[in-house]
């Protein structure tokens, strides 16, 4: 990995000239192929990769490159017309879903890439909402335009039916599908035709010619009219029947795409190297600069109160810690957005969330695999460190003098886990610390040990994700390992109100143990977790020994009460009970604790939870019949179909336990022609019957006297 080259031909541009952006979309929506015309195009690479022959410059892990999908989202810098892009390529498979979570909590905007075959896709929906929960302004580039069956305008309807989008289209592609040649430029009424080289380094530019000059006023118009109604000086020209200049419209949709009230639209066929310098323009033109957004928000770990920093040099450090990452040159790679401020390699940065000071080894640009050292990081900036020990995902680090907390990154749970054990017993400590380290890199990834079985447990968002950590296994740490089956992760909930009391005395001699407690349980709505309330009046119990009763009822939660699965979306409250001057103490409360909540949730009505998935299935429309009827066979339920070209979109909500292993499924059905993508949705009760048989008999009584 060659540290010599130099990336960057100037990283002290304005402030203005910086732009922090990922490509996001739905799994093969063309993202990686995306940014690497992007980066041809720049002249950050002098020859284009192909996903298929894994040579792209962001896919640069093993599994990447074989399985043509990316797995790790990449940092790239690159310069357009003297603007300094930092451009984040994010995976499109949900089970690497942290991958985007983490890289949308830190970039300042966002290209969202279409297939103009398949429109608005499941993933496209999930994307599009995590960008909307971290208020990233987004481009739209409506990819594949040459592929059989696409079209700008189906497109750009379910854009706005799907996911009620303000869209403004800024061109019109010229051609459809084999006939694609390029783009009309709206805002400058000019044809980009790429008729000169296969590479689009060169293309035509010229007047609209007469049979799209209709078609090319008609659509000018309408964006006129979108923009015009987002300003309002610009509006009453536009009612006046006054022209409005070019520089204008830009002034107007910039700061309109900023605030996210529009999203303006582009197309291309990026594989066929067409559309892609319109985006360029546009990432200039459109997206914000770290200036133009508001100052970052924390707060003060001490006092609680809100403070903010602004993107200035000039201000305290401040940072987030988005993603780790292993490499086998260096240790540990950590990815940092600087929000404010200036950081030095070397220096001491101060972690709020840990509460403890870190030292900065060296500080790295990366340009995905390969990396430049710094001597310093600016705010607005996008940089990795060596040396941190003791800080992970999520974290904020800062100026110790000043400090600041920032919001961190909420991933979702594991859905699926599976039994790993090593082949030999020379492998059990080489396993360990390698899962270790995989599950500092991404927080969905989650490791635990069965003390009953005596196996190690490996949970993730699917079972893609588990194979290619078991893949990196093998291959980064040379540990040979043996696998049993996926396992759904499911949850214990309650459906009703229940009291339950919990005693434990203990007498042998000397000092005794004492301790007692009454709790209510009552059902919380799904996704809300588990919540303790102190509701104890008149000193029953002292207030020192209410910890030891949380601790208690939430270990027992977590390991199981009715088939040992952890138990969420309950409200507990702790309302009563009593205690011995002498005997009581934090250990006879916990006991005491364990046992209330168990009676308790006994009596609650149990349910076992299990995770449903929203499905998407595409099959020819000649076994749309047989594939339904295996769908309804496995507890789906069929929300609607959508036909294009001979294939059909099913779309459903199905039990995950019903379709492990369904990629086989749907090829046998299918003549290996259908394909599926599915996405966790939420949490359901499994039926009666499934209940049963999870459900294994009560042991241990909830008090204990001797």
């Amino acid at each position: 990995m060659a540290e010599a080259i130099k990336l960057t031909k100037n990283r002290d541009v304005p402030m203005e000239k910086v732009r922090n952006i990922g490509i996001i979309a739905h799994i093969d929506g063309g993202k990686t192929t995306t940014t690497e015309r992007l980066l041809f195009y720049t002249g950050k690479i002098h020859k284009m990769g192909s996903v298929d022959e894994g040579t792209t410059t962001t896919d640069s892990l093993i599994q990447e490159r074989e399985r043509g999908i990316t797995i790790q989202s990449a940092c790239v810098t690159t310069f357009w017309k003297d603007y300094r892009i930092n451009i984040i390529d994010t995976p499109g498979h949900v089970d690497f879903t942290a991958e985007v979570e983490r890289s949308l909590r830190v970039l300042d905007g966002a290209i969202m890439i279409f297939d103009g075959n398949a429109g608005v896709q499941a993933q496209s929906e999930t994307v599009w909402r995590q960008a909307d929960k971290y208020s990233v302004p987004r481009i739209a580039f409506v990819n594949k335009m040459d592929k059989v069956g696409a079209s700008f305008q189906k497109t750009l309807d379910s854009i706005t039916q799907k996911l009620r989008a303000p869209i403004v289209p800024m061109v019109l592609p010229i051609g459809e599908e084999h006939s694609f040649s390029g783009v009309i430029d709206l805002m400058e009424m000019k044809m980009i035709v790429y008729d000169k080289d296969e590479e689009g380094m060169e293309f035509t530019v010229k007047d609209v010619t007469p049979d799209y000059l209709e078609a090319a006023k008609s659509a000018r118009a309408r964006m006129v009219e979108k923009i015009a109604g987002e300003d309002e000086m610009l509006m009453d020209k536009f009612l006046n029947d006054q022209e409005i200049s070019i520089a204008e419209l830009k002034k107007a949709l910039r700061k309109a795409t900023i605030t996210r009230k529009l999203f303006p639209v582009f197309c291309g066929a990026a594989w066929r190297n067409k559309g892609i310098h319109p985006i360029l323009d546009a990432i200039i033109d459109y997206l914000p600069c770290p200036t133009d957004l508001p100052p970052v928000e924390g707060f003060n770990v001490d006092s609680g109160e809100k403070i903010s920093r602004k993107p200035e040099k000039s201000e305290p450090f401040s940072g987030l810690l988005f993603k780790v990452q292993s490499d086998p040159h260096v240790g540990t790679l950590s990815y940092v957005r600087v929000y404010s401020g200036i950081v030095r390699a070397g220096s001491e940065v101060y972690n709020t969330t840990r509460q403890r000071s870190e030292r900065i080894g060296r500080l790295l640009l990366m340009h995905a695999d390969k990396r430049e050292g710094i001597e310093e990081g600016f705010a607005g900036e996008i940089i990795a460190c060596i040396g941190l020990k003791e800080s992970y995902t999520g974290d904020t680090l800062c100026d110790k003098n000043n400090p600041i907390s920032l919001s961190p990154i909420q991933f979702p749970d594991p859905v699926i886990s599976l039994s790993i054990e090593p082949e030999t017993v020379d492998d059990q400590e080489k396993m360990s610390q390698a899962l270790n380290r995989l599950s500092s890199e991404d927080p969905t990834f989650k490791v635990s040990y069965n003390h009953e079985t005596g196996q190690t447990i490996i949970a993730g968002m699917g079972e893609l994700y588990l194979e290619i950590v078991v893949d990196r296994l093998k291959r980064e740490f040379g540990v040979n390992v043996k696998t049993g089956n996926p396992q759904v992760a499911y949850r214990e909930t309650i459906s009703a109100n229940a009291e339950g009391e919990g005693k434990y005395i203990h007498q042998s001699g000397g000092h005794g143990q004492y301790g007692h407690c009454n709790i209510r349980v009552e059902p919380k709505n799904r996704g809300e977790g588990v919540e303790f309330v102190n509701a104890v009046k008149g000193g029953a119990i002292p207030s020192n020994f209410i910890p030891a009763i949380e601790k208690g009822v939430k270990e027992t939660l977590q390991k199981g009460i009715i088939a040992g699965f952890p138990a969420t979306d309950i409200k507990i409250s702790v309302y009563d009970g009593s205690y011995h001057e002498v005997d009581s103490s934090e250990m006879a409360f916990k006991l005491a604790g364990s046992y209330a909540i168990k009676d308790a949730f006994e009596q609650a009505k149990p349910l076992i939870l299990e995770p449903v998935m929203k499905m998407e299935v595409a099959t020819p429309s000649e076994f749309l019949g047989t594939v339904i009827g295996d769908l309804s066979s496995r507890r789906g339920q069929i929300g609607g179909t959508t036909e294009s070209f001979g294939f059909t979109t099913i779309d459903c909500l199905i039990p995950l336990e019903a379709v492990r292993g369904y990629a086989t499924v749907i090829r046998s059905l299918t003549q290996g022609r259908g394909s599926f993508y599915m996405e966790p949705s939420h949490y359901d009760p499994v039926p009666r019957d499934i209940q049963e048989k999870l459900t294994t008999p009560l042991t241990g009584n909830k008090s204990s006297k001797g």
